[in-house]
């Protein structure tokens, strides 16, 4: 089964914390929101350190790169089956200059053709309450344990 890796970037900011998420990019997500919104990640291959992988697709959807006290996630299990694993990290970023690497994919489906796409399009700071609602259902649990995490410091 496919296994990704990412990073839960998050800030706080008087009594509410935002969290930084992406959108995915290309025809098939472009008029989805609620549910559609990820943390930066991307797959891992076999042997590659995650942390490493999570660091490397952060710096490929958005064009930046972020450092420092990584808080380990517990991984969770998308509907596809897909495995994810996150690192939550405290700061900030300059809302300007983002930048996606782009990929390839059959469009329209079983066509044949392929069309080159930005691997995400959106990169936005929501409130906790939007956060969890615009990201993949299953990868809130990131955002519940992050808090949980957060009220025992």
């Amino acid at each position: 089964m496919k296994t990704s890796a990412g990073i839960l970037l998050f800030k706080r900011e008087k009594e509410n914390i935002f969290y930084f998420l992406v959108h995915p990019g290309g025809p098939f997500w472009k008029n989805k929101d609620i549910g559609a919104w990820s943390v930066p990640k991307g797959e891992v291959s076999e042997g590659e350190s995650l942390i490493n992988r999570a660091l490397i697709e952060f710096n490929e959807e958005t064009g930046k790169k972020v450092d420092g006290e990584f808080i380990e996630l517990k991984p969770i299990k998308q509907k596809g089956g897909k495995t994810v694993f996150a690192w939550a990290l405290e700061g900030d970023l300059e809302m300007s200059g983002f930048q996606s690497n782009t990929i390839f994919i059959e469009y329209p489906p079983k066509s044949g053709k392929t069309i080159e796409i930005p691997e995400v399009d959106r990169w936005e700071w929501f409130v906790s309450e939007d956060a969890k609602s615009k990201i993949n259902p299953a990868q809130t649990e990131f955002i519940v344990e992050l808090e949980e995490l957060l009220k025992s410091t």
